[in-house]
């Protein structure tokens, strides 16, 4: 008859000293196990704190193409001024160029293509700094497409993100300045000229959110308030500049003395 091996028998001492032993291990492993796995859990989650701080800071260095937003709730240029200017330069330059222009308007081209050269170099060279008024109130000649207010739009969106850019990016435009009552600049090409200009990719593509229309269309408002009843008016230090605006020098020669005077 087979021996019947499903009785169990006692444990001797020794047996049941191994037992305990192993049960301790047992436990021990299970203990190690769990403080492991709360470590890493505990790690998990401050890698994951980490990358996500991360990650915001470096989104709002890299993707900030959104100016400043106003009291009225209007977005503004970051280096925008109270009076409705965007500012290029430094700021306590002895000397400051005020320009109120239309990137429709001829008169503004010719004056830019006058002075355009000299007013940069000013600029460089810390004599003088500019505060660009880009007023949009030509849009009627331009066959419907508002050229003047996404010329403006768009010079409002390449300063936000760097001023002396945006600059570059004003003589370009005006360097192929469509003849009024024609439909004015494609938008493809005022993106190429925003690029050329040295503009990131992320902010020649907000163009298109017109984000600065508002803006524009209330400093163009404000600028004809305060008096200006054309474009190119051009102040030094406040005061009105009667001379030649469309020959070379003059303006040059005027923004010398202030800094001398």
């Amino acid at each position: 008859m087979p021996k019947d091996n499903s009785r169990t028998t006692p444990p001797t001492g020794r047996d049941a000293l191994r037992q305990r032993q192993q049960a301790a291990a047992t436990t021990d492993r299970r203990v190690t196990l769990a403080i492991r796995t709360a470590w890493i859990a505990g790690l998990a989650v401050i890698a994951l704190l980490i990358g996500v701080t991360t990650w915001s800071i470096v989104g709002a260095r890299s993707g900030n193409t959104a100016g400043v937003v106003a009291a009225d709730g209007l977005v503004a240029p970051k280096p925008a001024t109270d009076s409705g200017a965007v500012l290029i330069g430094k700021p306590e330059a002895k000397v400051t160029v005020t320009v109120y222009l239309d990137f429709m308007c001829p008169y503004c081209g010719q004056f830019e293509r006058a002075n355009g050269d000299a007013l940069a170099a000013a600029i460089d060279n810390g004599t003088a700094k500019l505060e660009v008024h880009p007023m949009a109130f030509l849009d009627d000649l331009s066959s419907g497409t508002k050229y003047s207010t996404r010329a403006a739009n768009a010079f409002a969106a390449v300063a936000n993100q760097d001023a002396r850019t945006g600059l570059a990016f004003s003589q370009l435009l005006f360097a192929q300045q469509p003849a009024e009552n024609s439909a004015g600049l494609t938008d493809s090409t005022i993106a190429d000229l925003a690029s050329q200009a040295g503009a990131p990719a992320d902010v020649v593509a907000s163009f298109a959110k017109q984000t600065y229309q508002p803006w524009v269309a209330k400093i163009t408002q404000q600028a004809f308030d305060s008096g200006v009843t054309g474009t190119p008016t051009v102040k030094i230090n406040g005061q009105t500049f009667t001379g030649d605006l469309y020959t070379a020098g003059p303006l040059a020669d005027a923004i010398t003395a202030a800094a001398n005077g």
